[in-house]
């Protein structure tokens, strides 16, 4: 789909804070009528009363477990019965975990493809094919991460599960093309969402100076919400597939692409330096 958004409707996962949140105001701003969910309930709530405060269209606002496919089933069987099939549907929701493969458990991988990989194919599945049948066209949107794209150091598990969904992304894009259905790959680098202070990163006390210090410089680097929400909606309108958040993932991207040394000694430097961050901020 490219084109205003305007009297469309639009489903937002994750919508509760962060990246969905800014997201789901942008389309209503931008006059999409929304339906949002998360599995926040209290922080979805807030979401919606902001939406209709603003003069926006909720036209459904439920908490939901991404990971119970049974759930998300039943949930996409009343929007459908309530709404019709939807125009636009963006896979925002996730949770990120990070640690050196040692450190990481089986359960910490297992989270990382059931939220971040296996939730949004949940929505796929039950969303894009009503939005095929109905022949109106679309779009899609899928919120990997520069780590979707990098060798991000101790990003081996959320790696897993983002990596996946560009993969995903990939193939729908030329798979849904003779449907008018467009779709979007967002790879965020830093953006300040709650997320950045919660991100769980194993083995590694977060409270440690050195581990606050690392911390506050990926904050100071990070993207708005809102100005990635932003993009978002630029790109569903435009119908451009890549959308990068910042110009270091645009360019270490460029440089995984055309000159492979350099992005191997950027990796290898950044490394280091997490390493010695979590040599120093090991929790007890």
């Amino acid at each position: 789909m490219s084109g205003s958004v305007a009297r469309r409707t639009a489903l937002v996962t994750g919508a509760a804070g962060g990246i969905g949140r800014a997201a789901a105001i942008e389309a209503s701003g931008r006059g999409a009528s929304v339906v949002i969910t998360d599995i926040q309930a209290g922080p979805l709530a807030a979401t919606a009363e902001s939406i209709t405060a603003r003069g926006g269209t909720v036209l459904l606002a439920e908490s939901l477990d991404l990971t119970d496919r049974d759930a998300v089933g039943a949930f996409a069987d009343r929007v459908h019965a309530e709404h019709g099939s939807m125009d636009v549907v963006m896979n925002v929701a996730g949770t990120s975990t990070w640690g050196t493969v040692d450190r990481l458990t089986h359960e910490h991988w297992r989270k990382m493809v059931e939220v971040d990989l296996m939730g949004p194919i949940s929505v796929i599945e039950t969303f894009v094919p009503p939005m095929m049948r109905a022949g109106r066209g679309g779009h899609l949107v899928n919120v990997s991460s520069a780590a979707g794209l990098l060798g991000l150091p101790w990003h081996a598990a959320y790696s897993a599960a983002k990596f996946g969904l560009r993969g995903v992304s990939e193939v729908l894009r030329f798979d849904l093309e003779p449907h008018g259905i467009g779709v979007t790959l967002v790879c965020p680098g830093a953006v300040d969402t709650p997320l950045v202070g919660t991100v769980e990163i194993v083995g590694v006390d977060r409270e440690h100076p050195a581990a606050r210090k690392l911390t506050e410089r990926f904050r100071k680097r990070a993207a708005s919400p809102e100005k990635v929400a932003g993009l978002i909606l630029d790109a569903v309108e435009d119908g451009t597939y890549l959308v990068f958040t910042s110009p270091e993932t645009r360019f270490a991207f460029w440089l995984q692409r055309y000159c492979p040394p350099l992005y191997r000694a950027a990796m290898r430097r950044l490394n280091r330096e997490l390493t010695a961050v979590g040599e120093r901020a090991g929790a007890p």
